[in-house]
């Protein structure tokens, strides 16, 4: 971790809002921050880290502003400039010593503008990185595996969305915030999974994305102490961020959960995890993420994987898929009701959900039954699932263990009690 690289990242939503709320334009204050993280990143590590980083960002950031203004000023003879009603005088940059530059947070509003309900979850995430994470566009890009030009793209149409739309710089009203609330949610959940296993690449996951929506979900947290499904989704990160060093293998290749050196995990996310779902669970309203976190906290306290009480866990998933339906939480369901009633009960419900047409050609689809087929001893047919499988994923470490597993299964093993792939 790089102690200079996390300042920024901490402070860069920070000053991102202040500009805004002074100059009342969100993306061109993201430019100037951009821009001013590049010059401290450039900067800091040779000569120290200011007395004040925060205002040392905001009055950098601010005179990139000023000059952009001003060269718009000199092109078009401030005309963008008396149609939008921003006197020049409002452009002036702060001083080091402005009382923002130790002023309030803004890190919340920023996260609901980001993830305004408007825009595709594609381009919230990627506004919500660079905005709230910090995170330059080249490191967005090769997170998702796209060329950084196409994510630029994507950065920018988002913002000029959210500019042409006239959002103000405010905390939604308590109206318009629980539609909101849910939207910063669900693309915090979107940046870990990504980061837990990646959809694409050579690299099953990507750490530096899960403790990235770790750390902007904790200071969720801390603004929104109360909000039992905040601290749901904090506690299902933590629980599953806790396996993230046993899930891979020397070579990178997948460890499967009942295979995982529990060892390995870490005991002092899962303490934390248990701890914050413990306490939420009471509160009122169960959501679908304080339900996730508690099935991921019945298989971390598991001392061995034979030893999970699947019986809960699938209890658990019956609740959530009438709280929260989706053909991710039934598949689930049917892993956790084969290993309570035996496989063919978990086949009924994937020939279920197949009919439905939910997930055709999905290859998580394929993967479990190919797991189920496995138990119940149908080799050849596993093996075909998992060979099916492997086609359709771009994962490289999950297509290889899936080859693997059909590999060995056509030469013919006995069933094995291990959980599907991931």
């Amino acid at each position: 971790m790089n102690p200079v690289n996390d300042l920024l990242r901490e402070l860069a939503p920070q000053v991102v809002g202040v500009l805004t709320r002074r100059f009342g334009d969100f993306a061109a204050a993201e430019d100037a921050v951009q821009e001013a993280l590049l010059a401290a990143a450039g900067q800091w590590p040779e000569e120290g880290v200011p007395d004040n980083p925060r205002g040392w960002l905001i009055q950098v950031a601010a005179r990139r502003m000023t000059d952009r203004v001003r060269n718009e000023q000199a092109r078009r003879r401030r005309e963008e400039l008396s149609a939008r009603q921003l006197p020049a005088d409002r452009w002036a940059a702060p001083a080091a010593d402005d009382e923002d530059a130790a002023g309030r947070d803004d890190t919340l509003t920023l996260l609901f503008l980001c993830c305004h309900p408007s825009l595709s979850p594609a381009s919230a995430v990627a506004l919500t990185l660079r905005s709230v994470g910090g995170l330059s566009t080249a490191e967005i890009a090769g997170a998702f595996l796209v060329p950084e030009p196409t994510m630029g793209q994507r950065i920018s149409r988002a913002k000029q969305r959210i500019k042409s739309s006239g959002l103000p710089f405010r905390m939604p009203d308590e109206r318009d915030r629980a539609a909101r609330l849910d939207a910063v949610l669900h693309v915090l959940y979107l940046i870990f999974n990504e980061g837990y296993t990646s959809t694409a690449g050579e690299d099953l996951q990507r750490v530096e994305l899960s403790r990235e929506a770790i750390r902007l979900t904790r200071a969720l947290h801390a603004l929104l102490p109360g909000d039992d499904e905040v601290t749901g989704l904090l506690a299902l990160m933590l629980l599953s961020h806790a396996r993230s060093p046993a899930r891979t293998g020397p070579d990178g290749e997948l460890v499967p959960l009942a295979e995982q050196d529990r060892g390995r995990w870490d005991a002092a996310l899962v303490a934390e995890g248990v701890a914050l779902i413990t306490a939420a669970l009471p509160g009122g309203r169960v959501g679908p993420y304080q339900l996730q976190a508690a099935i991921a906290a019945v298989h971390d306290e598991a001392p061995t994987a034979a030893e999970t009480d699947w019986p809960q866990i699938l209890a658990l998933y019956e609740v959530l898929e009438s709280a929260s339906p989706s053909p991710v939480v039934t598949l689930n369901r049917a892993v956790a009701a084969s290993m309570v009633h035996g496989p063919a009960a978990g086949l009924g419900i994937l020939a279920a959900l197949e009919a439905d047409g939910r997930l055709a050609g999905h290859y998580r689809l394929h993967v479990v039954r190919a797991h189920l087929l496995e138990l119940a001893g149908d080799l050849p047919g596993a093996a075909e699932d998992y060979r099916t499988a492997a086609n359709r994923t771009a994962s490289t470490p999950e297509r290889h263990y899936l080859m693997l597993r059909a590999a060995r299964l056509a030469a013919g093993p006995r069933p094995s009690t291990r959980g599907p792939a991931g």
